[in-house]
């Protein structure tokens, strides 16, 4: 059984940044992948990015190419999302997922966090 609990989100002004955190509890989690998703109201939940074990190889959707970065931390069993030059159509719950798979389908992680709001004003 993996746990996963975000942090970091909040709310800024358009051109902001913000930070977000995954910790991942649990020794089964070892090898997996990570990936970020995000669900605005009324929409269908977007694949964001995706970083394997090794932190050696990542995806982006073409809408945060540039603009966001995922990295990892197994030591401290923390995935981060690093997301600069915030527009207002990036707000929506952001969600943490791992499982044995790496890419952009939400289905293929078997574990999922609850999420962290992240709102950005015009």
């Amino acid at each position: 059984q993996v746990q996963l609990v975000e942090s970091g989100g909040g709310l800024v002004q358009a051109g902001g940044s913000l930070r977000l955190s995954c910790t991942y509890f649990g020794s089964s989690s070892r090898g997996y992948g990570m990936g970020w998703f995000r669900q605005a109201p009324g929409k269908e939940r977007e694949f964001v990015a995706a970083i394997i074990w090794s932190g050696g190889s990542t995806s982006y959707a073409d809408s945060v190419k540039g603009r966001f970065t995922i990295s990892r931390d197994n030591a401290k069993n923390t995935m981060y999302l690093q997301m600069n030059s915030l527009k207002p159509e990036d707000t929506a719950v952001y969600l943490c997922a791992a499982g044995t798979f790496f890419g952009s389908n939400a289905s293929g992680y078997r574990y999922w966090g609850q999420g962290t709001q992240v709102t950005v004003s015009s």
